[in-house]
């Protein structure tokens, strides 16, 4: 076996085993979050990196995985809290590059749950749109 071959099963070895620990030490959200982040940063990584297209791919799905549980982590809390307050929350990050807002929208009394709006801006620029519903304990619905 040559060297380069053994090197890329060594890192694709280490990657799969990252990606594991990832997805069984977190919450479903976190799971998420650090999937589509490690998909979207090893493909960008590789393709920045492309005459290492591997070192790029492990680097930029390292990465990306981390991003994305992070930014899941904090959608997370920011909904739940303003579930529980019934006011906008808001989150920016140091730099002053990025921006989360969460606002309640609507409160369903019948099964206790509530539309947030989420919206998430990076330089300016909004990157992701979408409403959640976020419940009080476990969201109940009529039977037939």
């Amino acid at each position: 076996m040559k060297k380069g071959d053994i090197m890329r099963k060594i890192v694709s070895l280490v990657l799969v085993a990252g990606m594991l620990g990832l997805a069984v030490g977190c919450t479903p959200y976190h799971a998420q979050g650090a999937g589509t982040g490690a998909a979207i940063g090893g493909i960008s990584g590789a393709i920045i990196d492309h005459r290492n297209p591997w070192r790029g791919g492990v680097i930029g799905g390292v990465l990306g995985a981390i991003l994305g549980a992070t930014l899941a982590d904090v959608s997370y809390k920011a909904s739940r809290e303003a579930y529980m307050s019934d006011k906008p929350v808001e989150y920016k990050t140091e730099d002053g590059r990025g921006l989360y807002r969460a606002e309640p929208r609507g409160y369903d009394e019948r099964t206790r749950c509530r539309k947030i709006h989420e919206r998430v801006w990076e330089d300016g620029r909004l990157i992701r749109d979408e409403v959640r519903e976020v419940c009080e304990a476990r969201k109940t619905e009529p039977r037939y």
